[in-house]
């Protein structure tokens, strides 16, 4: 492989990183390149010792995407890591995205729950004192605001549960990297003549 169709490859690859993070990456493999090709190797050879560009790109992608959600904690941020580490092709889909899929269906419908608890605490709360609640006024109002603290309580318990769901994947993702790295480490290890560690 030349070194025009590898950097090709891994800036199509690198596709949906800021341009900033991508052109630092792309950067630093031209950089290996030319201190191979400076200590008398092909192009073929420093490609080859760098490892296939498509899946060095996937693992760039997934870690970003994993870091991103380290320092943002929102569910953007939340969504990337998890579509990332999904491209990345560390976890077995087939297994996995069922059951995720089951979980984060029940998490969204808790979260629904306290949505509708929140808002029904509010009409009572507004409209019980009007309507002639039994117990009276006062009791409409703490009935409104038991409700509504209920919705607020779900929700937040929704929200920790969620950040555990994605710390878990991304755990998961990075354990099952770890077992396939091994297999990729000879070809990403070799040393490069030239170049520095």
């Amino acid at each position: 492989m030349t070194r025009a169709e590898f950097i090709a490859r891994l800036k199509n690859g690198l596709v949906g990183l800021t341009t900033t993070t991508a052109n630092d990456i792309v950067a630093d493999y031209e950089t290996h390149f030319d201190d191979g090709l400076a200590a008398g190797r092909t192009e073929a050879e420093v490609a080859a010792a760098l490892g296939d560009p498509d899946r060095l790109a996937r693992e760039l992608k997934a870690e970003a995407g994993i870091q991103r959600w380290r320092q943002e904690k929102n569910p953007s941020a939340a969504a990337g890591a998890v579509f990332a580490v999904l491209g990345l092709g560390a976890i077995d889909i087939l297994i996995l995205l069922p059951i995720l899929m089951g979980v984060v269906g029940a998490v969204f419908g808790f979260f629904m729950a306290a949505i509708g608890l929140f808002v029904a605490g509010g009409a009572v709360m507004v409209a019980g004192p009007f309507a002639g609640f039994p117990g009276g006024p006062f009791a409409a109002i703490l009935m409104g605001l038991g409700l509504m603290a209920g919705g607020v309580f779900i929700g937040a318990l929704c929200a920790i549960f969620t950040i555990w769901l994605v710390n878990g994947v991304v755990w998961f993702a990075r354990l099952h990297y770890r077992l396939l790295k091994p297999a990729l480490e000879p070809a990403q290890s070799t040393p490069v003549p030239g170049v520095s560690a």
